[in-house]
């Protein structure tokens, strides 16, 4: 089976690491242009999948969109008999996924139809699911909405964070294309259809959105600074300044619960303890604007912060 694979971050590196290893046919891939990186901006970095690609001498093509009649003449040249889309950045137009003779799979990080879109670790990170996992689907034109060939499920654990949720599904989802493809090439695939009306969805992540609400309570703030940890990083507001909080978990108070919401309780060598709107959240690791991260004990010591600080 000749494969036409689209990726373009390092959740697409697994499934196209597995493709290879496998010994499937990959005729080329598509990832997205080289962008600058880093605090200059003045280099242009390949994507994680294109460096992959190049180190194993494949084609690839760069689309700053994959439409029109010139881009499309580039995937016919390379015949794929299937295309896999593993978080490329783009929507297919309908031409592009009808193009293999055998179409288009997918693989999304989420148990169909629950959490479509474009945020789906994130947003079961912050709404404290107990489960998740990836589907292998086959693409449509409608948003995440094709028929499910395969899923696979794993449970997320009470203090795990968006990031480390992201690499065991990167993992899993190689491991259900694999096993997706097996069932494709020996005729035993069942493509069930969703259930539209039970569709829930995850959007795209805003900055906005990361701003802690500390009225909240401490179970939600926590889940929410998990979700954005390791990356936008979830942020609140002292004495004007933006600073990024990771590693939070939720504790009860013991002493002030009258303690107005984002007031700090305690500083010491286990975190930063700040009220909630119910009970508080303890957080490890901060990172005030413009610095590195650090313990907020280190915060602290250069009077970054202090005890009754409110944040906003």
């Amino acid at each position: 089976m000749r494969i036409l694979f689209w990726g373009t971050p390092d959740f697409a590196t697994p499934p196209l690491r597995a493709l290879l290893g496998e010994g499937f046919d990959v005729v080329g891939v598509v990832t997205q242009p080289d962008r600058p990186r880093g605090r200059s901006r003045s280099r242009l970095e390949p994507s994680p999948v294109k460096e992959i690609a190049a180190a194993e001498g494949l084609p690839v093509l760069q689309p700053e969109r994959p439409r029109g009649d010139a881009f499309l003449d580039e995937l016919r040249a390379l015949a794929p008999d299937l295309s896999v889309v593993v978080a490329y950045g783009h929507i297919l137009p309908k031409a592009a996924i009808d193009l293999p003779a055998r179409g288009t799979i997918n693989i999304h990080a989420s148990v169909l139809p629950a959490l479509r879109g474009a945020d789906p670790i994130r947003a079961a990170v912050r709404q404290g699911l107990a489960e998740t996992g990836v589907s292998i689907m086959r693409m449509v034109p409608a948003l995440d909405a094709g028929p499910v060939l395969h899923v696979l499920r794993t449970p997320i654990s009470s203090d795990e964070t968006f990031g480390e949720l992201e690499l065991r599904l990167s993992e899993l989802g190689a491991l259900g294309l694999i096993e997706a493809l097996a069932l494709l090439e020996t005729g035993a695939a069942h493509e069930t259809p969703q259930d539209d009306a039970l569709a829930t969805y995850a959007p795209k992540t805003e900055r906005e959105h990361a701003r802690v609400r500390w009225s909240a309570p401490a179970e939600d703030v926590a889940r929410a600074i998990r979700a954005y940890d390791p990356r936008p990083g979830a942020y609140a507001t002292l004495r004007g300044a933006d600073v990024k909080l990771f590693g939070a978990r939720a504790v009860p108070v013991e002493e002030r619960p009258d303690a107005a919401p984002g007031e700090v309780l305690a500083l010491g060598g286990d975190g930063l303890t700040v009220k909630c709107g119910e009970d508080a959240v303890r957080v490890a690791i901060v990172q005030p604007a413009g610095k590195a991260r650090m313990t907020p004990g280190d915060w602290a010591r250069g009077r970054g912060i202090e005890l009754g600080d409110v944040f906003a």
